[in-house]
């Protein structure tokens, strides 16, 4: 009888746990792989939604170069632009340096695109540099300039034109850049060259839109024997078109009118609005030379009955002569009150009734005011945008204003109303305008002030 060999089995348990182990560390090292795609791929939407937030050309460079430096953990970065004859670089836009490091560079000319940084203008394919110094392009860097050793260059175009050339400079770990670095820089490369293109628009827009408001308002005619300034600036808002307005006329009556008006929007409507509202009352004060409180319920009135027009708040004044002085006589339509700056540079409100603004209640009546004015005396006249800011009350913003206005008071007229406009206590979120009328030194004869 012969004796049974015993089996051998065909798979050893220590090789079956060995492969599995090599399997699970597969796995998990592609899962790593995808959650690092993931998370760049993350990190990518949220650069070119932090890019795209940005309006203003200048804010919008300098963040494409901070998202880029974030998304490959580069230590330097940098976007020079081209200029207009895309031979050399016309701006360039650091990002990085240290306090020392920029102290060090102080008085060093900005590069225009020579070495590594021209080759990538001339080739302008995506270029990646262990070692820089060893390049054949390198021509170097200027003393105090720090270290640079590897380089990943992508170039940004904007409708098909090369606009210029992002730069990026050390990643933090110390490895040289690789494909995926690459692929991802490209990547918001053309969100960069989308955001540039929207904010040239925006700057177009914005030029247009402030262009066109400020072809609306008139130029001060010779108001003589007074003194008259004004100046507007538009809200920092895209594409604001503002309500807001002035004017100032001589009267055949030795009298100077002043009208600020704010028509509430800020669209096409409301400067059109602006527009018609001005024009009629001008009219108006030639037909119907007072009281103000009359002129105003007539522009109502007539506003009424030929427009649709928003709601409008203004003042309308008349400085007029009483002997050898001045006479402010004024009426408001839910306006905000008049400066009045003394000769010896004191400033005051004069809070006073208000009206209903216009398009609100044209059986309602408005009360006239009146106030004698030395000769020398400055009034102000502005809008809410100069003074109005959500962070505090509009009281502060007032009290902020008097006390530059008194800071100003020596400049000449035109001086201090650009003073005003450019240290205004507001946020900017509204247009503003300011007209200011300087009464003379003493009133003239009838036969001495010019007529209309």
């Amino acid at each position: 009888m012969e004796r049974e060999e015993p089996s051998q089995p065909s798979l050893h348990v220590p090789d079956l746990r060995s492969a599995q182990d090599a399997d699970l560390e597969r796995i998990g090292e592609t899962f790593q792989v995808l959650a690092r795609a993931q998370d760049r791929l993350q990190g990518l939407l949220d650069a070119v939604l932090a890019i795209s937030r940005e309006l203003e050309l200048p804010a919008v460079l300098h963040r494409i170069v901070t998202t880029a430096m974030e998304l490959v953990d580069a230590r330097y970065g940098a976007l020079g632009v081209l200029d207009e004859a895309s031979e050399q670089l016309g701006q360039f836009i650091p990002a990085g340096l240290s306090e020392r490091e920029r102290a060090d560079l102080a008085g060093v000319e900005l590069p225009r695109g020579r070495g590594v940084l021209g080759h990538l203008m001339r080739h302008p394919e995506p270029l990646r540099v262990e070692d820089v110094p060893s390049h054949p392009a390198s021509a170097g860097f200027p003393p105090g300039h720090p270290h640079m050793r590897t380089l990943l260059g992508v170039a940004i175009s904007v409708r098909g034109e090369i606009f210029g050339d992002l730069y990026l400079s050390e990643r933090r770990d110390g490895r040289p850049f690789d494909r995926a670095d690459e692929d991802i820089v490209v990547a918001l490369a053309g969100a960069a060259g989308i955001a540039i293109e929207n904010a040239r628009l925006f700057d177009q827009v914005r030029a247009g839109a402030e262009q066109f408001q400020r072809l609306l308002l008139p130029t001060l005619p010779d108001l003589r024997p007074f003194t008259g300034a004004a100046v507007y600036r538009p809200a920092s808002a895209p594409a604001h078109l503002g309500g807001d307005w002035y004017d100032a006329v001589l009267l055949p009556d030795r009298v100077c009118a002043a009208v600020i008006g704010d028509v509430v929007g800020h669209d096409l409507r409301a400067a059109a609005a602006m527009a018609a509202t001005r024009n009629m009352l001008r009219a108006l004060l030639f037909d119907r030379r007072t009281p103000p409180s009359a002129v105003l319920t007539q522009l109502d009135h007539t506003l009424h009955a030929m427009t649709e027009n928003p709601v409008t708040t203004a003042c309308l004044a008349r400085i007029e002569p009483v002997g050898d002085d001045w006479r402010l006589h004024w009426s408001t339509a839910g306006h905000v009150p008049p400066l009045l700056i003394a000769p010896d540079g004191r400033a005051e409100y004069l809070h006073a009734e208000p009206g209903v603004p216009l398009g609100v209640d044209t059986a309602q009546r408005r009360p006239d005011h009146t106030r004698p004015l030395a000769a020398g005396a400055t009034v102000v006249f502005f809008t809410d945008g100069l003074i109005e800011h959500p962070a505090h009350p509009i009281d502060v913003g007032l009290r902020a204003l008097a006390e530059l206005a008194t800071a100003y008071a020596g400049l000449p007229l035109d001086d201090l109303v650009q003073a005003l406009a450019d240290h205004h206590p507001s946020d900017g979120h509204d247009d503003m305008a300011v007209l200011a009328l300087r009464t003379p030194a003493r009133a003239q004869s009838p036969a001495a002030v010019p007529c209309c």
